[in-house]
């Protein structure tokens, strides 16, 4: 993610740190960049089709998630065409497939991708070294979004239980660290739950997404903390309509992706 700052300088982050260092006086282009696709939605290498989620590497590298094409695509900063790193084998369920992927994360220290293949309810780990298949590492999971703490503990958000699960190195169970208590609005509920970000105190920031609001649940905590939203589904300043991605920068500002509203909103520590 590229952001300007004064005395037009750049800073370049990567997507899921656990905080984003934006300047505090940061200044936001009115006009976007295609960086990916845009070239109509189909299957060529210069195209997406229904892309979700998203990482963005270090060296400003983009690895999506090509939802509709059952694929996970790299592009590199300024190419032209990306390239299939996992999947697009068409939509299936064996080693070499993916069925409509919803996230995808890197996980540097196996260099490897890890994959919400969301169609197959399982999350699979995939070499970034020309692999050709990838290895369930999580199944039976409605998985939706993914991060990674410093740890290396990986958490998955499950939309049909309604939670977010932390799985440690070498746990095949996970431990629910937010939600878990049923479908709900309640602040220990949340309902169809979507992306999820990680801070550096392991705190867990859930876009819930049926719920129209972003919570915050403390390590260790059996209830979250509404930090964005809350007051219906709306468009006004205070609302948002199915909130999907979500990160934080250094001073726990939040910015969401508000989906039914099409704007990126950002909320300060605080803010209503």
């Amino acid at each position: 993610m590229f952001i300007s700052i004064p005395y037009f300088c750049f800073l370049s982050v990567p997507l899921r740190a656990s905080s984003i260092d934006i300047h505090p006086n940061a200044k936001w282009s009115q006009n976007g960049l295609t960086v990916a696709g845009g070239k109509r939605s189909d299957s060529g290498n210069n195209q997406l089709y229904w892309p979700w989620g998203l990482y963005v590497d270090d060296d400003q590298t983009i690895y999506i998630a090509d939802q509709s094409n059952h694929r996970i695509v790299e592009w590199k900063s300024g190419a032209t065409n990306g390239k299939v790193v996992a999947g697009g084998n068409e939509d299936g369920n064996r080693p070499h497939q993916l069925s409509y992927p919803r996230d995808v994360i890197v996980d540097k220290e196996r260099d490897s991708l890890i994959i919400s293949d969301g169609g197959n309810k399982r999350v699979v780990r995939w070499s970034r070294r020309n692999g050709t298949s990838g290895e369930t590492i999580i199944s039976n999971i409605a998985c939706w979004g993914l991060t990674m703490d410093e740890n290396g503990s990986l958490y998955v958000v499950d939309d049909d239980k309604h939670e977010v699960r932390r799985y440690r190195m070498g746990d095949t169970k996970g431990t629910v660290v937010a939600g878990g208590s049923g479908e709900g609005n309640r602040l220990y509920q949340l309902s169809c739950p979507s992306y999820v970000f990680v801070d550096r105190d392991h705190s867990v920031y859930v876009s819930d997404s049926r719920n129209h609001r972003v919570m915050k649940w403390e390590e260790g905590a059996t209830r979250g903390i509404i930090v964005a939203g809350g007051q219906r589904q709306g468009k006004s300043l205070t609302e948002l309509d199915r909130p999907q991605g979500v990160v934080l920068d250094q001073r726990e500002t939040v910015y969401v992706a508000d989906f039914g509203n099409h704007r990126i909103m950002r909320w300060p520590k605080g803010a209503t």
